[in-house]
């Protein structure tokens, strides 16, 4: 089937036969006819089948009649990240290229006068992330009235993000009449409840299994220390031995982690640049670009990079640290092995990490080769950290940690408890608390742990010097 076939406008279809496009990909071929006709659509298909196009030519065509009025955007498209909405915009640049029509992005990190001033001549496409969408909204600069078509892409992403009450809220303030286009990669429950709510009648396109991986892509599994250093070692060596390696990301599960990744890797002389939440717009714009136009070889990101970032031909993908949700394997290893081109995936594996791998593959049906045989199996739980690992930092620097008592207190406490030394009656208050009048305890007998305390047990060791001291009343 061709583009032609699909019911496009001919200034589309001019746009997409200059950009060297001849067949559309499976979910373009079935989502487009259905957006056409006005129906809702509930669109499935993994990273990198040009989800993107599946919605933003058919907006074309359908936007060609009508115009829109100041603040009162025409449709709306909601992105998890500001990468994604720039990618959104340039895709309607690029396609939209013969059409008059106003795109406006409103994401964080931009002046809002700037995003007012194109709010205020109209609007026809308004590409958005949840939060920036709300403030203009609060601030009365943006009314969602005349939306007549609204698109949630990356709704997966939107839920590990925490914007799903967000989403709520915004689908609530555009009109009931409109038409609703949802995209996603996976299907948890909360999703689909959501799809429930505010889709109306939806047709189902899914052109590839939830959570699958691409087939072109050769996933395999190297096993490592569990210290940082001798993960970072593990993880120069196969990116110095790697074949074909042209350009890779690596995946860490923080943002600190990917900071001191990032050094490691320009201390041993290799060309990187990190990419993580924490950078301002224009640095994270900047190094997008120049790990596009292959100025760096190696891109360190969070999970940011993960979710549907084009960056067409990516050689490998390296999980530093496997992730902790199995569904973001699946977005981090589509970063290669997109529109047919062959990729490479390597995720290094730690003794703690072998619980999520198995999760992982049961997730995705199949098992991962190892590099060099599997390791043996761990018998730790599969979790993140422990408490102990979490509040490492804190016990180095010596916060968050009790201090010790000195041998000083504990002297002087023994000589209070000797049963040595003679007890001296104390005139005591009549309307005292109860347990000021209770015996010490004996030195012979164990002391109770603390868990095990109730609320009537008494223990001077841990009452105020200021509560033992001896009240004197007046005859």
């Amino acid at each position: 089937m061709s583009f032609s076939q699909l019911g496009l406008s001919e200034k589309v279809l001019a746009a997409v036969a200059g950009a060297g496009y001849t067949a559309p990909t499976p979910i373009q071929e079935q989502a487009i006819p259905h957006v056409l006709s006005r129906r809702d659509v509930l669109g499935i298909a993994q990273t990198g089948t040009g989800k993107t196009a599946a919605f933003v030519l058919p907006m074309l065509t359908m936007l060609e009649q009508g115009r829109a009025r100041a603040r009162m955007p025409r449709t709306l498209i909601l992105e998890p990240t500001r990468e994604l909405a720039a990618q959104v915009e340039e895709s309607f640049v690029k396609y939209g290229a013969k059409q008059k029509l106003n795109v406006a992005l409103i994401i964080g990190g931009v002046s809002f006068d700037d995003q007012d001033s194109k709010l205020m001549r109209g609007v026809d496409v308004l590409i958005a992330t949840p939060g920036r969408l709300l403030d203009h909204h609060e601030r009365g600069r943006l009314l969602l009235t005349g939306v007549e078509l609204l698109v949630i892409d990356e709704a997966d992403r939107m839920l590990d993000m925490g914007f799903i009450p967000d989403i709520e809220r915004i689908c609530k303030l555009v009109p009931f009449t409109r038409q609703t286009l949802f995209f996603t990669a996976t299907m948890p429950a909360e999703i689909q409840h959501i799809t429930e709510q505010f889709l109306h009648t939806p047709v189902r396109v899914e052109v590839s299994r939830p959570a699958s991986t691409v087939a072109t892509t050769t996933q395999l599994l190297v096993k490592t220390g569990r210290e940082p250093r001798e993960k970072r070692e593990t993880l120069r060596h196969f990116i110095r031995t790697a074949e074909n390696l042209k350009n890779g990301i690596i995946f860490c599960n923080r943002k600190r982690e990917v900071a001191l990744l990032h050094r490691s890797l320009l201390k041993h002389g290799f060309s990187a640049i990190a990419l993580h939440g924490d950078m301002d717009q224009s640095a994270r714009t900047a190094a997008l670009d120049q790990f596009r136009k292959n100025e760096v070889t190696l891109l360190v990101a969070s999970d940011v990079a993960a979710r549907g970032l084009d960056i067409p031909d990516v050689s490998h993908v390296f999980n530093f640290d496997v992730p902790h949700h199995a569904d973001d394997y699946v977005h981090r290893i589509g970063r290669t092995g997109r529109a047919g081109r062959s990729g490479v995936a390597i995720s290094i594996v730690a003794p703690i990490d072998q619980k999520l791998v198995a999760s992982i593959e049961k997730l995705i049906g199949q098992t991962i080769p190892w590099v060099d045989g599997p390791p043996p199996a761990s018998d730790e739980p599969a979790r993140p950290r422990s408490r102990h690992e979490r509040n490492e930092r804190s016990e180095r620097t010596g916060r968050g940690r009790r201090p010790e008592r000195s041998e000083r207190t504990e002297r002087s406490e023994r000589t209070e408890r000797s049963p040595s030394t003679p007890a001296q009656p104390e005139r005591v208050a009549p309307d005292a608390a109860p347990a000021a009048l209770a015996p010490p305890a004996s030195p012979h007998q164990p002391q109770p742990d603390r868990r095990q305390r109730n609320e009537n047990s008494f223990d001077p060791a841990h009452l105020p010097a200021f509560l033992m001291r001896p009240v004197r009343l007046k005859a």
